[in-house]
């Protein structure tokens, strides 16, 4: 699953993980060890990519506006969608 159990936490680790990212290029021409470093954080905090981190945030936001818990979408393992 995506979504993290909050919206917060997804956002925070939306701010670490886009931050990094920011930072690493801004850091480029200076230090390249800091920006592989920095990417490799970045990657962590938003486990993957940010296109992933976008969906878990949708995801989360289409949950919580269902009344559900993000964490409960994918009870048996898989997010596929279930049927009627």
């Amino acid at each position: 699953m995506l979504a993290s159990k909050s919206i917060a936490a997804h956002l925070a680790r939306g701010a670490i993980g886009f931050g990094s990212l920011a930072l690493a290029v801004h850091l480029a021409p200076a230090s390249p060890w800091a920006v592989i470093a920095l990417v490799a954080v970045a990657l962590a905090a938003l486990r993957g990519c940010p296109t992933c981190w976008t969906l878990g945030l949708i995801q989360g936001v289409l949950a919580r506006a269902r009344g559900r818990r993000a964490e409960g979408i994918c009870e048996d393992g898989s997010c596929a969608p279930r049927r009627p």
